[in-house]
């Protein structure tokens, strides 16, 4: 089991609101909105994905993360870790 299946359906919704931002930037270029108000949109688009993948993180440590280093097994889990935030953090 993934750390985020307790969280599943929060997830999924914060997800679909996200989905819904996605759908209103394509209306927003279709119909030739300001470039300003459609940068200002892609921003909020971009805060939503982060606050998203911060709370995985935040499930993976204290899950997986967590149960390999009681394992004795954490130095894999910590160096995908740090992977998957320098690739978070590039963006």
């Amino acid at each position: 089991m993934y750390a985020y299946a307790i969280n599943k359906d929060k997830l999924l919704e914060r997800l679909r609101k996200v989905e819904g931002q996605v759908r209103g930037l394509q209306r927003m270029v279709g119909e030739d909105k300001y470039c300003i108000d459609i940068l200002t949109q892609i921003n909020s688009v971009q805060g939503a994905l982060q606050g998203v993948a911060l709370g995985l993180l935040d499930g993976h440590v204290r899950h997986c993360v967590r149960e390999s280093l009681v394992e004795g097994k954490g130095d894999d889990k910590i160096a995908e870790l740090m992977s998957s935030i320098a690739r978070i953090a590039a963006r």
